[in-house]
């Protein structure tokens, strides 16, 4: 049993959404009780102690799109690599990372991923990895990963024609089997979906082989309309229908299917995403970065799509994108008051009952029975700080670098800013020799 207390307690829980100084009692693998500090510690007295130190409990974030591809990618400059437009960027620089990842390189990403995600209090993340070097075994080297360091991951493999029909099949192979994998060992750890990079990159053949290798066991991670080459592809060499209506057609659609950016989507397309059930996940950094547009989420949210909250590996940090997030939409719509809603309810609501559909449990909550990942934000407060405005202080207050431990499904990893559950000097050091390895074969040096 742990009794994680001292703390202003934050539940996303409509019926008990906040407590001045709360606990949360954790047996297991799940949460047994949440409520006053002081009653929950004469009921479980021989509970072992996780000091909030007055910070902020709150349940753990989730990353519904990221890249565990990128993660040796900091501080790296490819010799030649001067991208003018999205494409370039793929070409000169993330399609040369994966093209020269080996199986280490796909681990040591995997670690430096998952560790900064721990250290901002991510504590379930939905990955879309790429690693043309090696594909055979890359998801299964990422979820020994995941499993050794504690987090929560949802994994797939980025399916694309790009590499030649030797590497598409491989990628579908891949992805079907870690999805049989998973759905078999179904430890609401580790769970599968079936990756596509994007329809620009799929043909006709490739889409039909992804749905019939899938053949219904799960949802489809799909990036669309990301810039507008998806758009120019469908239109002037797929038939002349729109990437929505291809993914349509070959029934990658669906309650289960997450697609990402989709900044360039028409009213039409918005339609079909919205009758046939399937999401959206937003990553506004990386759509900054890459500038390739604003997505749409406002008039999403109009239309009653669901829309989810990632990172696209721009960051690790779940807070600092809520924060572009609203930045973006505002300066889009030129209008000041809107984007709050739509902010909070991707990164609190829609993100976690992604998390709970896929790991079958309830996820992103501070209730009894639900998973119990936590963690504890230091956050001295020096204006009111209650219910009432529990939003405003995550948005202009909070960061992922407030976070000082976390809890995932009952067991700590990270504690009062030191890693616990895993050698991280040891796992740093191996990380930067492979780090270095592939820098050197991007750069025919040694570093």
């Amino acid at each position: 049993m742990l009794l994680v207390t001292n703390g202003r307690v934050i539940t996303r829980d409509a019926d008990n959404a906040y407590l001045e100084n709360g606990a949360v009692a954790i047996d297991g693998e799940k949460i047994a009780e949440v409520g006053n500090a002081t009653a929950l510690a004469e009921k479980y007295p021989e509970a072992e102690v996780v000091d909030a130190h007055g910070g902020v409990i709150m349940p753990g974030l989730v990353n519904c799109h990221t890249h565990i591809y990128s993660g040796l990618a900091r501080g790296l400059a490819i010799k030649g690599c001067n991208p003018t437009n999205f494409l370039e960027n793929l070409e000169q620089q993330w399609w040369k990372i994966d093209d020269n990842l080996t199986l280490d390189g796909t681990r040591a990403s995997a670690y430096a991923t998952v560790l900064d995600s721990l250290r901002d209090g991510v504590t379930t993340i939905f990955d879309h990895h790429a690693s043309f070097c090696e594909i055979p075994g890359s998801l299964f080297a990422i979820k020994d990963v995941c499993e050794e360091t504690g987090i929560r991951a949802c994994l797939c493999y980025e399916t694309s024609d790009r590499r030649g029909d030797e590497k598409r099949d491989q990628s579908i192979a891949e992805n079907a089997e870690f999805a049989q994998w998973a759905a078999k060992q179904d430890s609401g750890m580790i769970a599968a979906m079936f990756g596509g990079h994007a329809t620009f990159t799929l043909s006709d053949e490739t889409m039909d082989k992804m749905a019939e290798a899938n053949d219904g066991l799960t949802g489809f991670h799909i990036h669309v309309c990301e810039g507008m080459n998806d758009v120019w592809d469908s239109r002037l060499n797929r038939g002349g229908i729109s990437p929505i209506e291809r993914l349509l057609q070959h029934d990658l659609l669906g309650p289960r299917t997450m697609l990402g950016h989709c900044i360039h989507v028409t009213p039409a397309e918005m339609d079909i995403i919205k009758e046939t059930g399937t999401h959206i996940v937003n990553n506004p950094e990386s759509n900054m970065g890459n500038a390739v547009g604003c997505a749409p989420v406002l008039e999403f949210f109009r239309r009653g799509i669901p829309v989810h909250m990632g990172t696209d590996a721009y960051t690790h940090d779940m807070l600092e994108s809520l924060k572009v997030f609203l930045i973006i939409q505002r300066h889009n719509a030129a209008m000041p008051n809107v984007g709050w809603v739509e902010a909070m309810t991707m990164l609190f609501q829609n993100n976690p009952a992604m998390a709970s559909a896929y790991f079958g449990r309830e996820v992103g909550v501070l209730a009894p029975g639900a998973a119990a990942d936590v963690i504890v934000m230091d956050y001295p407060v020096f204006t009111p700080f209650s219910d009432e405005n529990i939003d405003g202080h995550m948005l202009f207050g909070m960061m992922g670098k407030n976070c000082r431990t976390t809890i995932v499904n009952g067991k700590v990893l990270y504690k009062d800013r030191e890693f616990v559950a895993f050698d991280e000097e040891r796992i740093n050091a191996w990380t930067l020799e492979q780090s270095k390895l592939l820098w050197g074969t991007l750069n025919e040096r040694t570093y």
